[in-house]
């Protein structure tokens, strides 16, 4: 009523005045006189108040637009009120999404377009082109063509990338990977775009724009870039018991992997498998690499963010461009239809994972990456992933977060790309025709030379015309035919509520160094979060349900008393099948070949020729690569008077760059090394991050000189040739992980 009066008020006097005016339509006036309405007041006041000189005129212009959302309800932009924030429209709790759901559509509508160009998430990519070859078994499981020849190469384009940061931003954070495969098959694009975590942080595509808000930096002073330690993060999923399971796996090793050649890739969702006879099944998909999973350890990440922020990028570039190629399988999980209540969650939460232990993964083909992509932006960041992307023989579940990235992805690409035609930029087209009668619109490169463009059509002798489904190759795409009656409701299936149970199980999963690790990564986040209530919610509230010990040991760190139950309900909690599964450690697929492998050579004037040319010799005979470290890029002098050329200095290839360190024996090469702050420096970091070291002959006064203790993983030899064997075992453990609970003594 209040602003009813205010407008009526403001309407009779702005009557009023334009009855007095004289340029009111209807008074007369002179031809020359003043129109106020159009006059220039360059020579009279300003219609701006003066500023007081307080530096405060700004910020008080501003203040029309400032907006504070306390004490007030959650309302669309056309102002409606909303019951409901967390869940999308569906036909039934487990039913597909609907399109009408207005709600949604604008809340992704506009979180699609948050920024321009860049990618909202994943921003931060690096890519390559390779190819993917069916083994025989595939075409039991789907008659997609992609699957049906064993000898036929696809070509694939993938993209690793992370989420939170930026273009800009580092390589080695901690932070899920994306993981996203573009298959140019015969019958179209397949599009698997997925992360080398097998779970997500929400059930439903509703909570997207909220989660990802809430993890980016914070919007007041655009900090933390690349990294979820923040007040924002933490207050959110610690008000979302949903996200524990994807946090904790984030909190773990996982975060930050060696090398794109160790990442393990998922699909994320639940899909479906269409075979010959229209069977479907139920599938998860999984990309398990062929070198073995292995990370980088926290503190090597950190410090890799100032020595080499594009490592991960940079070891796949160098390591394609010299012929070391990427390769993993891809496997599956199969689940028939008639088994898809038989576990104690629901296939279709995407919070959840599929325990290789209960079904295991079948592989079906094998992805070779092995060329590097000629232009950055023409590629890399041009290139347009879309989960809708299928082929006849694959289709979607209902998973609600699946279904709201079918609608999510075309949204961004269409605005990030200039349009409805970003499917014509070449890394994006199919390798097979495509016609339709979608034309023009912006940066349109087809000249369409057809008049009509309209289905059906006699004066283009009816094309493009209609395929017909059928189980071969080259029939039209048939959706699998579900049958779907429920009531229209915003709501979340009761299977959905369970939170718990498989964060425990990933926990239980874990070995004591990789336990460690999570605890001091949850005390570290922790840490920088500056809203104490926060901090103690999580230790109290969130993490007693995974493990009381771990929620000991992190409130501890914080001093902060635990409870000594478990305070979420009983649903909340759930129950698991199995306590633990080996798959879901980081040990469970260590490499089994040194290939690949960087190892350091550190050297000066004098140092024994034999040493170093023996020790690249072994680690060549193996695939890997013995590196010359020197103390500048000037040749060094060996003691038999020929001269070496480095590979790179002692503070150009640092440590965390390499995956092992040798010292090559002689006397003036080992005595410079020590007399060097970086040489000392080099292997004392090797140690701490857990890396075997060796020393030949006159090298163990190096490791003496830094205070290298001598124990598991430090190999002293006279001879050369009896470091081979060791040093290949050292590495092929990728760490010497007994040194772990002793590596923080180091002051490196």
């Amino acid at each position: 009523m209040a602003s009813n009066e205010h407008d009526s008020a403001s309407s009779s006097r702005s009557n009023a005045d334009s009855a007095k005016c004289p340029y009111h339509e209807g008074q007369n006036r002179s031809a020359d006189a003043e129109n106020p309405y159009t006059h220039s007041n360059r020579n009279g006041p300003h219609d701006t108040q003066p500023n007081a000189g307080d530096g405060k005129a700004k910020d008080e212009a501003l203040e029309t637009y400032r907006a504070d959302a306390e004490g007030h309800d959650l309302r669309t932009n056309q102002g409606l009120r909303i019951a409901d924030n967390h869940n999308s429209l569906k036909a039934g709790e487990r039913g597909p999404t609907l399109m009408e759901d207005f709600i949604f559509r604008e809340k992704m509508n506009h979180f699609d377009n948050e920024r321009i160009p860049e990618r909202i998430v994943h921003a931060r990519g690096a890519a390559a082109h390779g190819y993917f070859q069916a083994y025989d078994n595939a075409s039991q499981y789907s008659k997609a063509g992609v699957f049906q020849t064993p000898t036929k190469k696809t070509p694939v384009f993938v993209r690793f990338s992370t989420v939170q940061g930026s273009r800009g931003s580092n390589d080695t954070v901690r932070d899920v990977r994306g993981f996203a495969t573009k298959f140019y098959t015969d019958e179209g694009n397949w599009d698997l775009v997925g992360n080398d975590i097998p779970v997500f942080f929400i059930q439903d595509a509703m909570k997207f724009p909220d989660f990802v808000h809430a993890v980016k930096p914070e919007p007041h002073n655009e900090i933390p870039q690349g990294q979820s330690a923040h007040d924002t993060f933490w207050d959110f999923v610690s008000l979302m018991p949903e996200t524990t399971h994807t946090v904790l796996w984030t909190m773990s090793d996982r975060a930050f992997p060696r090398h794109f050649r160790n990442m393990e890739g998922f699909g994320v969702h639940t899909f479906r498998l269409i075979d010959r006879e229209g069977t479907s099944r139920f599938v998860k998909f999984h990309w398990k690499p062929v070198a073995g999973t292995c990370s980088l350890i926290w503190d090597e990440a950190q410090k890799l963010w100032g020595r080499d922020p594009d490592f991960n990028r940079r070891m796949m570039w160098d390591d394609i461009k010299n012929g070391a190629a990427l390769e993993w399988e891809l496997g599956i999980q199969v689940v028939e239809e008639k088994d898809e209540h038989s576990f104690d969650f629901d296939i279709l939460d995407p919070t959840k994972l599929i325990p290789e232990s209960l079904v295991p993964v079948v592989p079906i083909g094998k992805m070779v990456l092995d060329r590097n992509p000629d232009n950055y932006f023409a590629e890399t960041e041009q290139v347009a992933f879309n989960p809708a992307n299928i082929v006849p023989g694959i289709d979607f579940s209902n998973d609600p977060l699946l279904q709201g990235r079918l609608f999510s992805y075309l949204d961004t690409q269409m605005l990030r790309l200039g349009g409805p035609n970003f499917h014509e930029i070449p890394i994006n087209q199919p390798v097979c025709p495509f016609h339709n009668n979608q034309r023009d619109a912006q940066h349109r490169q087809t000249i369409n030379t057809g008049q009509a463009s309209y289905e059906p059509n006699s004066i283009d002798g009816g094309w493009p015309s209609e395929t017909p489904p059928s189980d071969d190759p080259h029939g039209g795409f048939e959706p699998h035919h579900e049958r779907v009656e429920a009531h229209k409701v915003r709501a979340r299936s009761a299977s959905f509520g369970d939170h718990y149970s498989q964060a425990t199980l990933f926990w239980n999963s874990q070995t004591e160094v990789e336990k460690e690790h999570i605890i001091a990564a949850y005390t570290f986040e922790l840490s920088k979060v500056e809203r104490p209530w926060i901090r103690e919610r999580v230790i109290t509230e969130i993490l007693p349900n995974i493990d009381l010990e771990l929620a000991r040991r992190v409130g501890e760190n914080h001093g902060i008393e635990a409870p000594t139950t478990q305070p979420a309900p009983k649903g909340e909690l759930g129950t698991s099948q199995v306590e633990s599964d080996p798959a879901l450690s980081l040990m469970a697929r260590m490499p089994d070949s040194i290939a690949t492998r960087k190892v350091a050579i550190l050297a000066a004037d004098g140092v024994t020729m034999e040493d170093v040319r023996s020790i690249q010799k072994q680690l060549s005979d193996e695939g890997a690569e013995g590196l010359l470290i020197a103390p500048s890029m000037a040749p060094i002098k060996a003691s038999d008077g020929s001269m070496l050329a480095p590979d790179a200095m002692l503070n150009g290839l640092p440590s965390v760059a390499v995956d092992g360190v040798v010292v090559a024996g002689g006397e003036g090469s080992v005595k410079t090394l020590a007399a060097s702050g970086l040489g000392l420096y080099y292997v004392q970091e090797a140690y701490k991050h857990l890396k075997p070291i060796v020393a030949i002959g006159e090298g163990k006064e190096l490791l003496a000189a830094a205070r290298v203790p001598v124990e598991e993983g430090v190999i002293l030899v006279d001879d050369v040739l009896a470091a081979s064997l060791p040093l290949r075992d050292a590495l092929l453990a990728h760490r010497v992980w007994s040194r772990d609970s002793r590596a923080n003594q180091m002051p490196a």
